[in-house]
């Protein structure tokens, strides 16, 4: 697990400097704390940090082939190297090392770029090709490692991290309004944009060549739903191995391995069958003093059942102090305010291990989440007489006094009316909507509101519903959920905030095969009338506690509300005063005011609106200084 960067001039005539390439390797040296590379020729330079996970002794990068005409940088791991190993040791390739990266490089030389359809698993890779003086960039499947690029007339920039692009002076930081329209509308920014203009994030699935000063970039791989002709039995047999096999691959290391545990069904199907290798297996969980935060009982129940190697503790941390930290590790404004607890259990886990494997993607998959139950109930309600909807319960539930309850009746019931207004492709995300655009028309300045020239902020995502090319409602949902939600919201918080900690996060559910597979399921088996998640359960029921299996869903957050009346109340009011919003100017200052004042005075819970506006004026801070190193 690596940062990798670079620099590919396109005049070979200007000439690359080393100390530009080792400037972005620096900047990400948490990625890769343990040893760092750089190849530096004429007008190329790629760089890279390492965490040392697989052949310690002989895997530093970059690593070239035979005659050193290709050279690579590689963040990520590869799942299958030594079958791909085989077959390239049987066509006469010659191996220095036992890494992973060898085997990507030699693939490539065989195979060029249909070299990805090869590799199981996460990875973001530079391979430059000095025979035919070209770079090749790709990005895994489903966009489990990040990738940004800059490209101007003169230059291609590459990082996993957007801090180390803007090491390069000549990178313009000049932000780009609709990924700030849009970060506010959804609380993180979608592919391929990136806060900064001509800054982006390569697509999953996506390769790029750069070459003669031109940039191709295209897909290798989408996920498409079609049903299967297995039966029952047969899916079943088959779920359970792939997801097996997917977790007994993510077990190679050559270093100290464990497995976060939240108590809810994903993670703690991992450690299930992690214990059925019967490996001993050290687990790792936080809680918070508030109960209504603190998950702890349930993953000690977990646990307990399996005899892990169990870590806990009551996290009560310096909120400010960790609020800016957090900042600088996620490179962009994100309002996920779950990155508090993933960056502090990754923190204890790392006091352990080096690799921990994560639950992350089930839900996705597997219809895991209650807005699919909710988007089944809006399909019956909109075939409901209108009479009935607009005349009778619309009236009635908006009549309703709001309450501070995220979770309770009325405020579920209030944004369920809410949704059902927007168009069909619109409604599933209704609940991931946190800044509507009325809202938005009163906070945004006239300028920024000028420079936005009519964009739609759910354009995005009406795209990747035509996109679907599935007929089921069920289908197109989890489509858009993992190649928005899952890509740029969970993967991005669990990739920073783990290598923030220099610890390697697998995840399991995400192997190609067993997403694939997934998409074969009819939707009865991932969502079964309200039971979510019904394949993973019924195969799971014999081996996790009955508590495990029937317990609802919960989030992995944090009792923010409270904190920015308290903790963060200082950061809050500083970041978001008068001054500070009018001399950005995005934003009207007296708009934000009111924000702050209703929540100060228990009159609304702004939480969402407030910690989006707080991130983006500190980040603004952090990373629009020219001097940021």
């Amino acid at each position: 697990m690596c940062g990798i960067c670079g620099v590919i001039h396109r005049q070979k005539d200007h000439p690359v400097e080393f100390n530009d390439v080792k400037r972005m390797c620096d900047v990400i040296r948490h990625r890769g704390p343990d040893d760092e590379g750089q190849f530096v020729q004429d007008n190329v330079g790629i760089g890279m940090r390492r965490l040392s996970i697989i052949d310690l002794s002989t895997g530093a990068q970059p690593i070239f082939n035979e005659d050193r005409s290709l050279a690579i940088v590689f963040n990520g791991e590869i799942y299958n190297h030594d079958d791909i190993r085989l077959e390239l040791l049987a066509k006469g390739h010659q191996f220095r090392t036992k890494a992973d990266t060898e085997a990507i490089i030699h693939a490539y030389e065989e195979w060029g770029v249909d070299c990805v359809e090869k590799l199981n698993g996460m990875f973001a890779f530079a391979i430059w090709d000095g025979r035919k003086q070209r770079l090749f960039l790709a990005r895994d499947r489903i966009g489990i490692k990040p990738l940004y690029y800059y490209q101007d007339n003169d230059q291609l920039v590459f990082g996993s991290e957007l801090k180390s692009i803007v090491q390069i002076s000549s990178v313009p930081r000049e932000i780009e309004p609709k990924a700030l329209d849009t970060f506010l509308t959804f609380e993180y920014i979608p592919s391929p944009y990136s806060i900064f203009k001509n800054v982006f994030k390569l697509p999953p699935g996506h390769w790029m060549i750069y070459e003669d000063g031109q940039a191709k970039v295209r897909p290798y791989w989408n996920l498409e739903y079609q049903k299967s002709e297995l039966s029952e039995k047969q899916l079943f047999q088959k779920f359970d191995e792939l997801l097996e096999d997917a977790i007994n691959i993510r077990l190679m290391s050559d270093v100290p391995l464990g497995a976060f545990l939240s108590g809810g069904l994903d993670s703690s199907t991992i450690v299930a069958m992690m214990r059925r290798r019967n490996e001993s297996v050290k687990s790792f969980s936080i809680g918070f003093d508030d109960p209504t935060y603190n998950e702890l009982p349930y993953a000690r129940a977990v646990a307990e059942h399996f005899n892990t190697e169990h870590f806990e503790e009551i996290i009560t941390p310096d909120v400010a102090h960790l609020t800016e930290k957090i900042l600088w590790m996620l490179d962009e404004p994100f309002g996920d305010f779950s990155v508090f607890p993933t960056y502090l259990v990754s923190e204890m886990a790392r006091k352990n291990v080096k690799v921990v494997l994560s639950g992350d993607g089930g839900d996705e998959l597997l219809a895991g989440y209650d807005t699919y139950i909710a988007q089944k109930v809006a399909q019956r309600y909109a075939k409901l007489p209108s009479f009935l909807r607009k005349g009778m319960i619309e009236p009635i539930v908006n009549a309703l006094p709001p309450t501070n309850k995220k979770k309770g009746f009325i405020n579920k019931s209030k944004r369920f009316i809410e949704g059902a207004r927007l168009s069909d492709h619109l409604q599933h995300v209704r609940w991931m909507i946190f800044m509507q655009s009325a809202e938005k028309e009163m906070l945004y300045s006239a300028d920024f509101s000028d420079s936005l020239h009519g964009y739609n902020s759910f354009g995005f995502i009406e795209d990747y519903f035509r996109r679907s090319a599935s007929d089921e409602p069920l289908d197109q949902q989890e489509y858009v959920d993992i190649k928005s939600y899952l890509v740029d919201d969970i993967l991005v918080k669990v990739d920073r905030m783990s290598m923030a900690n220099s610890l390697e996060a697998r995840v399991p559910f995400l192997d190609h095969r067993f997403v694939e597979f997934a998409a074969t399921l009819p939707g009865s088996l991932r969502l079964n009338g309200k039971r979510t998640k019904h394949i993973l359960k019924a195969s799971l029921e014999r081996e996790l506690p009955n508590q495990i299996i029937n317990r609802g869903k919960e989030g992995f957050s944090i009792p923010i509300k409270n904190w920015m009346k308290n903790e963060l109340k200082p950061m809050m009011l500083d970041s978001l005063s008068e001054s500070n919003v009018r001399e950005k100017g995005f934003f009207d200052p007296k708009f934000v005011n009111r924000l702050v004042d209703e929540h100060l005075k228990g009159e609304e819970n702004h939480s969402h609106r407030l910690w989006a506006l707080m991130v983006f004026h500190m980040w603004y801070d952090l990373y629009m200084k020219k001097e940021m190193a």
